[in-house]
C-alpha cells in the first residue's frame, strides 16, 4: 500500500502553485496559495525539521537584533 505524507502533498502543490506566472493569478488564487501555505507550516511545526527551521530563525533574528544595536 502506498502511503502519501500530507506535509510533502502539500509542499508539492505549494511549489507548483508558485510557478504559474504572477499576472495569472486572482486574488482567490493567491488567498488559496496562502492558506495551503500556512497549512504547510503548521504541519512541519512540530516535526524535528520545523524545530530546526525555528531555531535557525530565531537565532538570525538575535543577530539582526544585536547587529542594529
Amino acid at each position: 500500500m502506498l502511503t502519501i505524507n500530507v506535509a510533502v502533498l502539500l509542499a508539492v502543490i505549494v511549489v507548483w502553485r508558485l510557478r504559474r506566472r504572477t499576472e495569472a493569478r486572482s486574488r482567490f488564487d493567491e488567498k488559496f496559495t496562502v492558506v495551503i501555505v500556512l497549512a504547510l507550516g503548521v504541519l512541519i511545526a512540530p516535526t524535528p525539521a520545523g524545530q530546526g527551521i525555528v531555531n535557525i530563525l530565531g537565532q538570525l533574528a538575535s543577530g539582526v537584533t544585536q547587529a542594529s544595536r
